[in-house]
């Protein structure tokens, strides 16, 4: 949950499956609506495994070996190169089969239909190069580590390059904000009714993760352990600040493994989590407030 600044407009609406809110300093026109709305399309368009019409469905169901390049590719799929070496291989884009195998498919069945299985050595099967995205055999890729901070950041420059001054863009969680500051309270993630703690965020990016946002079944979440396919046990939260919403969101899952505080480190990045048994930790020089 949010504090809000004193902006002068707020735009609501629903999108990739979950709520959105831009705060500005003043209305924004209706062709940033629009540009907004076509950045957004655009990428789910490209990535999500929960489109028929996705370049990444094509992918997973054999269609097609090979699609053009999106231009989101190099920046996200590096990003996860990154991801995979700090956490020994515990966070992979090709997840998506896994999340399937446990319920949380294209058609939001919720119904397990297997034991879990490890996700495939992503290395070996993606290619990004001569503007083509390919894989050596079919294989859903989920950008779910990381794709939504991106796509905040880019709706956070479309914005901007629209109007003037304060502007905060919260994507149900992950938020992007620039100008004034605003105070930004830890959901519990056992009572939404409560807050762990309390930061300010300033011309940077905080984004949250935890399992209790989408469970389903017998304890089963949508954080994977993508060298087992099981759901991680041991982290019920985390939260990360950094300088963009992608890296934000990418450090929120790597915090769930080992190697993950090391990379905030060496992003000179922040974070707090919580340990399902209750307990919390957070990072050296963490500026913010802490009640449990």
């Amino acid at each position: 949950m949010t504090f809000p600044t004193a902006t002068g407009s707020t735009w609501t609406f629903d999108a990739i499956g979950t709520s959105w809110a831009i705060e500005t300093a003043s209305p924004l026109p209706s062709i940033a609506h629009d540009a907004v709305s076509a950045v957004i399309e655009r990428f789910d368009r490209e990535w999500s495994r929960f489109r028929d019409d996705s370049l990444v469905s094509a992918l997973a169901d054999g269609r097609t070996a090979s699609v053009p390049t999106p231009e989101d590719a190099d920046a996200m799929l590096s990003l996860y190169d990154e991801l995979d070496t700090a956490t020994a291989g515990a966070v992979n884009p090709l997840v998506g089969d896994a999340l399937a195998r446990l319920g949380y498919d294209a058609r939001l069945t919720l119904a397990p239909w297997g034991d879990p299985e490890p996700a495939p050595a992503w290395r070996d099967t993606l290619a990004w190069r001569d503007g083509n995205l390919s894989v050596a055999r079919p294989a859903t890729i989920d950008v779910g580590a990381l794709g939504k901070g991106r796509l905040v950041d880019l709706v956070l420059d479309t914005v901007r390059a629209h109007v003037d001054g304060d502007v905060v863009v919260d994507a149900s969680g992950d938020l992007a904000a620039r100008g004034e500051s605003i105070r930004v309270a830890l959901e519990h993630p056992y009572d939404a009714t409560r807050a762990i703690g309390v930061v300010t965020v300033t011309d940077a990016a905080l984004c949250a993760s935890a399992i209790n946002r989408r469970a389903w079944g017998d304890n089963l979440h949508h954080v994977l352990d993508a060298r087992t396919g099981a759901p991680v046990r041991a982290f019920a939260a985390t939260w990360a600040l950094a300088d963009t919403a992608m890296r934000a969101d990418a450090l929120a899952t790597a915090l769930f493994f080992d190697g993950g505080p090391e990379l905030a480190a060496s992003w000179n990045a922040h974070w707090v989590r919580m340990h399902t048994d209750g307990r919390v930790e957070w990072s050296p020089g963490f500026d913010g407030e802490i009640f449990a």
